[in-house]
């Protein structure tokens, strides 16, 4: 259970009112992600935004694909579907839809987002079933909160140790998000050195996520903020998922050397 958590938690870090008038990302903007777990080349996951609308709205369509590949897709198979409907205007989720399969472990839901009166409309399609949830203010999914933190981390501001906080709603749970800043540094990618700011997430309610899975990612120090490299220390063994390939970004892509 502890891996298809942390395949999970992938996704929500490759992802308020605050407009997005200087936002980091665009339409056409699209991520490839190669995972590692142990010596296998584990899966690959990409992250695309597309515009769109929804009732009538403008929004980004994000989607995020994950796939098993090599010697591990024999024994332990992922097909993961991501996908989020996020406000143009106020960064906010509209419908968030999960339909995963990891190695087995299956969820297939779509959740309808109520931002005016604070509920969440759970539809589980493997049973057919629906619930409503009340949520905080500003709530989003696991793949519009990324998009907003790299719309809300002001660079000139940061101090090792400063927080971010928000509210999610994951399957049928309120977590209350907590992010901290680690520091600044300089790592190799295969698109040479980039400098990045280095973060860990904690959530602070709920049994989804631990805080001893010591999560942390690295996201690129420039306009973008482009999710660099992603690592998870398991029970048994580690995750990394770093950067494969992109296109479409608004800004450019800080380069130190190659």
């Amino acid at each position: 259970m502890r891996k298809y958590i942390t395949i999970t938690l992938i996704f929500s870090f490759l992802a308020t009112t605050q407009v997005f008038s200087q936002s980091a990302f665009q339409a056409g903007e699209w991520f490839k992600f190669r995972i590692h777990y142990g010596m296998f080349n584990a899966s690959y996951a990409t992250l695309e935004v597309e515009e769109s609308t929804y009732n009538n709205t403008p929004v980004y369509h994000v989607k995020g694909v994950g796939k098993s590949t090599g010697l591990l897709s024999l024994f332990f198979k992922v097909n993961d579907d991501y996908q989020t409907y996020i406000d143009k205007r106020t960064g906010r989720p509209y419908r968030f839809i999960r339909n995963i399969n990891e190695g087995g472990y299956t969820k297939d839901l779509v959740i309808d987002f109520d931002q005016k009166k604070n509920k969440a409309h759970v539809l589980n399609r493997k049973s057919n079933q629906r619930k409503t949830y009340s949520v905080p203010e500003n709530v989003h999914d696991m793949l519009s909160s990324f998009y907003y933190i790299r719309n809300q981390i002001k660079t000139d501001d940061l101090e090792p140790g400063d927080e971010m906080r928000l509210n999610m709603f994951i399957d049928d749970e309120n977590l209350d998000f907590k992010l901290v800043f680690l520091g600044r540094d300089t790592i190799r990618t295969k698109f040479g050195k980039v400098a990045t700011l280095k973060f860990r997430p904690y959530v602070l309610a709920g049994r989804v996520f631990k805080e001893k899975e010591s999560l942390t990612f690295w996201i690129s120090d420039d306009k973008n903020k482009i999710p660099v490299k992603i690592e998870a220390d398991l029970a048994v063994g580690s995750l990394d998922a770093d950067l494969e390939a992109y296109k479409g970004l608004k800004h450019q892509f800080s380069i130190i050397m190659k």
